[in-house]
């Protein structure tokens, strides 16, 4: 098997374009990691793209921090840097240029909390995150148990920190110092409520159509925290009569 068949693994691609090289740069990032100190014909060969289009990344690749040019001689060669080195360099350059946009952003325009579709598991899940991020006094949890592993370190951050943390889910779990209730089976629906001012919920999984709603709009806060209130009610009394 051919070198580039062996890196082009979708999910190590694609991780690597999230950090901003190409899809094509990724590979040959693969390809110089597996390679070694490397020509541009010789990484050509291997992923069987042109030669042209192995420089011109790989000139690119240099630009952008994830690779190194030695000359031996007359000869150019090309060796990736460290990932760890990589990744951290362009996290530091993001973190810089947010700290730039924040202080040079135009003044945002004030606006009325309307209603907000959010589309795609990874966009909904870093919504969720923010949103427990920014929690100030409270959290309301609803969903599956396997759902709610993923938001372990962001829940457990705010129970050290003393907030209140209540959470529906439908199989045991264990975080200490929260309230946990235990219902039927979530399946795919999720809902968040945070400091009863902000909700997310919707449908989030493999299978589903990942939509969510989020809304700050006071009325739909208040009912969709009614009806998980009731619900909770209900479960408190039913662990209650199972004593």
């Amino acid at each position: 098997m051919r070198t580039g068949e062996k890196m082009e693994d979708k999910s190590y691609i694609e991780r690597l374009m999230e950090f901003g090289l190409t899809r094509q740069e990724a590979g040959i990032y693969g390809c110089l990691i597996s390679e070694g100190k490397t020509t541009g014909y010789e990484v050509a060969k291997q992923l069987g793209i042109s030669r042209s289009n192995a420089y011109n990344s790989l000139a690119s690749m240099t630009e952008k921090g994830a690779a190194y040019l030695v000359e031996e001689g007359t000869t150019k060669k090309y060796v990736s840097v460290p990932l760890d080195e990589f990744c951290r360099n362009r996290i530091r350059r993001l973190e810089e240029s947010q700290r730039w946009l924040k202080k040079h952003m135009p003044s945002e325009k004030d606006h009325v909390e309307g209603y907000i579709t959010i589309e795609g598991s990874s966009n909904i899940l870093d919504k969720i995150r923010n949103l427990l991020a920014k929690a100030e006094e409270r959290v309301y949890i609803s969903c599956t148990r396997n759902y709610l592993l993923l938001f372990v370190d962001e829940l457990e951050s705010l129970i050290r920190a003393k907030k209140k943390v209540v959470i529906v889910t439908d199989q045991p779990v264990n975080f200490r110092n929260a309230r946990v209730y235990m219902g039927n089976n979530r399946g795919m629906q999720i809902g968040v409520i945070t400091d009863s001012r902000y909700v997310l919920t919707g449908e989030y999984g493999e299978g589903s159509i990942n939509t969510c709603l989020y809304s700050g709009q006071k009325n739909f806060v208040e009912l969709y925290k009614s009806a998980l209130s009731n619900e909770i009610k209900l479960l408190a009394i039913r662990e209650e009569n199972m004593q």
